[in-house]
């Protein structure tokens, strides 16, 4: 599969859901989350900074219906591991890690939403800095024809610079909304944290996009930068 540029990373598809971006830009560890909504409640949500990451918010409390699934904490940080996913399983992995457990064990205990119809599928990703290098794992659960959980997991080694890897939820818009296929997709990371954060913002569709989280990990130095773009604000 040919590796496309992130501001053409989704093809048209005017729904992906909630997406996962990991991979490298020159000496930078990348790692990249935005969410989508269609009804007025998934568009109420914001991303607000915490002390190891993320996590979404209500930006007016008393228009939220089902905060369970809307509410979360998408990122989080581990000694040297960055975890980020799509629900509350980024709790499940962290307790797991913390543990001594594997991010599989985690995610065996979980499967994909119960938000019949759609089911919507658990997306993840767990990002490794070590020696100057970064690997990552990314993961989805999704629901089989005859109501299984079906759990894939696909593992890079030392990203190298340029290359990144992307999962979301959707194939597309539609009802039922149908789950991502196949392998999480090559894309191309190129330039500074702002250059991307752009990019990426501006390939998603207008209507749907909720927010974005960008975050750059210098491999030499440590050193993280993060934006946080939501819709909600900058149309105030």
């Amino acid at each position: 599969m040919k590796a496309v540029d992130v501001g053409n990373a989704f093809g048209g598809n005017s729904y992906p859901g909630r997406g996962i971006i990991m991979g490298r830009s020159g000496d930078a560890a990348v790692l990249a989350y935005f969410i989508m909504g269609r009804s007025e409640s998934s568009r109420n949500r914001i991303f607000a900074p915490v002390n190891d990451g993320i996590v979404t918010r209500a930006y007016a409390p008393g228009q939220l219906e089902n905060p369970s699934l809307l509410l979360y904490a998408p990122v989080r940080a581990y000694q040297n591991i960055v975890i980020v996913t799509n629900g509350d399983q980024t709790d499940t992995v962290y307790d797991a890690l913390a543990c001594g457990k594997r991010f599989e064990d985690a995610l065996q205990t979980r499967a994909f939403e119960p938000d019949g119809p759609h089911y919507t599928p658990r997306i993840s990703g767990l990002g490794v800095l070590k020696d100057h290098a970064f690997s990552y794992t990314l993961s989805i659960l999704k629901r089989g024809t005859c109501g299984e959980c079906l759990r894939y997991y696909y593992e890079y080694e030392s990203a190298a610079p340029g290359e990144g890897r992307l999962i979301h939820t959707y194939e597309g818009d539609g009802n039922p909304l149908p789950s991502f296929e196949g392998e999480p997709r090559p894309v191309m990371l190129a330039g500074g944290i702002d250059e991307m954060t752009d990019a990426l913002w501006n390939a998603l569709d207008e209507n749907n996009k909720v927010s974005l989280f960008v975050r750059y990990i210098d491999l030499k130095d440590g050193n993280a930068e993060t934006r946080i773009v939501n819709k909600k604000q900058t149309e105030a």
